[in-house]
């Protein structure tokens, strides 16, 4: 019998870690291991030391962590705030379609619960349906809207196409 899965709230030391896992898993050659791969949209780095840094000591942002760094996921979260947002998601990719991702998802569900959040967004590319389409079975809905994609942003990377946007997908967490 395996031990179930260990999720912790990252800690300053763990930012070089959290920097190559979420490259691992979304770009160059490691990521397409797995199927969460943007390798083929975006070029360059997804994000970078520092804005994980920043994120990590952002009170507003919790990094969550699976395992030995096997996968992570950020809720920020302002007081008061009936909406939490999800991001920052990313699997090792050779562990991709194991259940770590779920597991992460459903702790950052309860996480932005437990913050007093009665629903939870997130932006996805709207090029990724097979990553829409996961969400989806997992309770979350486009809600119809779209926003622009960070051209030019710190930590992006740099799109192939100059007509990218972001699906947003809400799920309630109430009932």
């Amino acid at each position: 019998m395996t031990a179930p899965l260990t999720i912790r709230v990252a800690e300053d030391a763990d930012a070089d870690s959290l920097l190559a896992l979420v490259h691992s898993a979304y770009r160059g050659p490691s990521g397409r291991e797995g199927w969460t791969s943007e390798a083929d949209l975006i070029d360059g780095p997804r994000t970078t030391r520092d804005l994980v840094a920043a994120d990590i000591a952002n009170p507003s942002i919790t990094i969550l962590v699976a395992g030995d760094v096997l996968g992570c996921a950020a809720v920020t979260h302002e007081a008061g705030s009936p909406t939490a947002s999800f991001g920052m998601f990313a699997v090792r990719p050779g562990l991709q379609r194991g259940g770590v991702g779920s597991t992460l998802l459903r702790a950052a569900e309860d996480l932005a619960r437990d913050r007093g959040a009665s629903a939870m967004e997130m932006c996805v590319i709207d090029r990724r349906p097979e990553l829409i389409d996961w969400y989806e079975r997992r309770g979350y809905a486009r809600t119809g809207e779209t926003r622009p994609f960070p051209y030019g942003a710190e930590g992006v990377g740099e799109p192939r196409d100059a007509d990218f946007r972001f699906a947003v997908l809400q799920k309630d967490l109430s009932g």
